[in-house]
């Protein structure tokens, strides 16, 4: 099946703000005929869920930001990639799972997950963090699975510590966010689903439902709102007219 008539998605394995358990963390898998083709971060209890719904790991993965809520998972990931190659029968080989990370955050990566403890020991043996990784630094803009991706810094806490992924005409992901109708405004197509950093309530680091209204009323009709609190948050922002995500509803891509 051709890139023109198959059907993407994109699929939320958690839906819900840093520390929130019954929504998991936020991080979500673009489908392909329902098959993943690229996880977006991978914070607590991602791994798990992406292989409760595909059975297998993930095998190209996107990272937005370093808060541990959006990367913890990756140092079970790298041991449980260890592991499966040592399963594998003699001669066979278990490719490097793809990792596209900013330019801007791979120290800060190396430094929370590959420094500790110092090279990588587990039970059967020294294991390197990034022996289980192909790590490919990202500028702009990254090839995957015949798809042309577009990076752009957002605004969380500090300049250029947090990215938002585009697939122009497809999907925009904002990652943590405050608004940023300088990159909405003037990058996308207007055929894409948004998919927004939004809570009830704004802070310095994160969106909130008043601020939606600075976007225009097109950028608004194609919002769907995740990294939300709780299930009364997300009910809250279906009432003020947003459509939200939520755990395993696969949402389709135009």
């Amino acid at each position: 099946m051709t890139t023109e008539n198959a059907q993407y998605s994109l699929n939320f394995h958690g839906c819900g703000s840093g520390g929130q358990i019954s929504l998991g963390t936020s991080a979500s898998t673009l489908e392909k005929n329902g098959q993943p083709q690229l996880l977006i971060d991978c914070g607590p209890g991602t791994v798990h869920a992406y292989q409760q719904r595909y059975g297998q790991l993930p095998h190209a993965i996107f990272i937005s930001h370093c808060h541990l809520d959006h990367i913890a998972d990756l140092e079970i990931l790298t041991v449980r990639a260890r592991l499966q190659q040592e399963s594998l029968a003699e001669g066979q080989v278990q490719a490097p799972i793809r990792l596209f990370v900013p330019l801007n955050l791979i120290t800060t990566l190396h430094q929370r997950l590959a420094t500790y403890p110092e090279f990588g020991t587990m039970a059967e043996g020294r294991h390197d963090f990034w022996q289980s990784f192909q790590l490919l630094p990202v500028s702009h803009e990254f090839f995957h699975a015949g798809l042309h991706f577009q990076v752009y810094a957002t605004r969380h806490h500090a300049p250029n510590t947090s990215f938002a992924l585009h697939l122009p005409g497809r999907m925009f992901y904002s990652g943590d966010t405050r608004p940023i109708p300088e990159i909405l405004h003037h990058k996308l197509t207007g055929q894409e689903v948004i998919f927004h950093d939004c809570g009830t309530q704004p802070n310095p680091s994160h969106t909130g439902l008043s601020d939606l209204q600075e976007y225009q009323p097109e950028i608004r009709d194609n919002l769907v709102l995740y990294h939300y609190a709780d299930e009364q948050a997300g009910a809250l922002l279906q009432q003020a007219g947003y459509d939200i995500a939520t755990l395993n509803n696969p949402i389709p891509l135009r």
